[in-house]
């Protein structure tokens, strides 16, 4: 089988002979949380299959934050999904005009306020300097939820901590070599924040 390199255009092209339709779905779960679905699609040669499971959260951001000593502003909380406390750096969802966790409806806030504001709650520390890396969907096969990444230099203390009721945690300072050597160690345990690192060091 071979391979070419492809122009934007082409891409869009081929993607046309490889989109699925959707033809059902079941809201299995719908609250104020999540919308937890279950849908089957019919492939582009025309077969048809089921269960596959989505699921819709809001977006979110994170944040790359150093002080002014260049050490990292992280926090340590528990993380229900694999059932330990895990060092990662700050984030948060975007607040929403309904106060539902996903949809269709507009943020009521910007990724950039997001971000500064999820640092200043869960840190009590602020910055000047701000850079966008990258937005990127959080988990494509399963979530159609996008993350933010940002990195924020020279942050320092303008306030204490406000956090979320369903929030607890603690914040801790690491050097570069450190989060490198929790990173290669398999301690540093989200996904998105590991890309973020990367990114971070690659500017």
């Amino acid at each position: 089988m071979s391979c070419r390199k492809t122009s934007k255009t082409d891409r869009n092209k081929a993607d046309e002979n490889l989109t699925w339709e959707e033809i059902s779905t079941e809201h299995i779960v719908q609250d104020q949380w999540i919308d937890f679905r279950k849908s089957a699609y019919r492939y582009p040669d025309g077969r048809v299959f089921e269960p596959f499971y989505s699921y819709s959260r809001r977006d979110y951001v994170v944040i790359v934050a150093s002080d002014t000593d260049g050490n990292y502003i992280c926090v340590r909380q528990f993380r229900q999904g694999i059932k330990e406390v895990t060092t990662e750096f700050p984030a948060g969802g975007i607040e929403r005009d309904d106060g539902r966790e996903y949809g269709t409806t507009k943020a009521s806030e910007e990724t950039l306020e997001a971000a500064k504001r999820e640092l200043m709650e869960e840190t009590g520390y602020a910055s000047d300097e701000w850079e966008h890396l990258l937005t990127i969907p959080s988990n494509a096969t399963i979530a159609d939820n996008y993350a933010t990444v940002f990195r924020a230099k020279n942050c320092q203390p303008s306030g204490k901590q406000n956090l979320d009721e369903t929030e607890v945690l603690q914040i801790y300072k690491y050097t570069e070599d450190e989060i490198e050597s929790m990173i290669s160690e398999g301690e540093f345990q989200q996904a998105v924040h590991v890309m973020a690192w990367l990114l971070a060091k690659g500017r």
